[in-house]
């Protein structure tokens, strides 16, 4: 490798995506922000209601949240199966609710962590029209983003998964061959190495 090319390479390493650092310094301050504000109005509730009453709302939003996450994935293992069985792919779920269970098992992991403010954004997670307003929401702006993504970016691969969901098999044939471990390959009459 020349002195050029290295060069090249480590401006290439050490330069980031614009937005990038700023977003490396908002995350853990929202985190610690978030962590404050879920304290202070746990310390709010208790002094109203009680250590109790804070006790019993963290327990049951843990056992609720455990219930949702087994039911969402009890629910994803059965339509999965199920595709299986009938040998087709594995199809969104009917009534109207496509996108399967992420956002049930996103709520139900919030209901898990230990908060009012993250019960409160589980249960927004697992109500039906909340749900599907944050599904919209989150699949026009990833859509935004995935048009504006770089190349071999998550961008990109939502993309094309979007793409590809929506596109219909058309029926082409596409050559090639079987390879079977289990007897040799037939020799093929256009095959230069046969004796003529």
């Amino acid at each position: 490798m020349t002195f050029g090319a290295q060069q090249e390479q480590q401006q290439t390493l050490n330069s980031r995506p614009p937005g990038r650092g700023r977003a490396r310094r908002l995350v853990p301050l929202g985190v610690a922000v978030w962590a404050v504000l879920e304290i202070w109005l746990l310390v709010l509730v208790a002094g109203a209601a009680g250590g109790l009453t804070v006790f019993a709302l963290l327990a049951g939003g843990v056992i609720a949240g455990a219930y949702v996450i087994k039911r969402a994935g009890r629910r994803a293992w059965q339509r999965l199966s199920g595709s299986f069985q009938q040998g087709a792919a594995p199809q969104p779920p009917q009534g109207g609710e496509g996108g399967g269970n992420g956002l049930t098992m996103l709520g139900g992991l919030l209901l898990m962590v230990p908060g009012l403010i993250s019960d409160v954004a589980g249960l927004l997670c697992l109500f039906p029209p909340t749900r599907a307003l944050i599904r919209r929401t989150a699949e026009r702006k990833l859509t935004g983003y995935a048009a504006q993504a770089a190349p071999g970016t998550l961008g990109d691969a939502f993309q094309q998964a979007q793409r590809a969901r929506m596109r219909q098999p058309d029926g082409k044939v596409v050559q090639g061959e079987v390879v079977r471990e289990d007897r040799p390959p037939a020799p093929r009459p256009d095959d230069p190495q046969l004796p003529r």
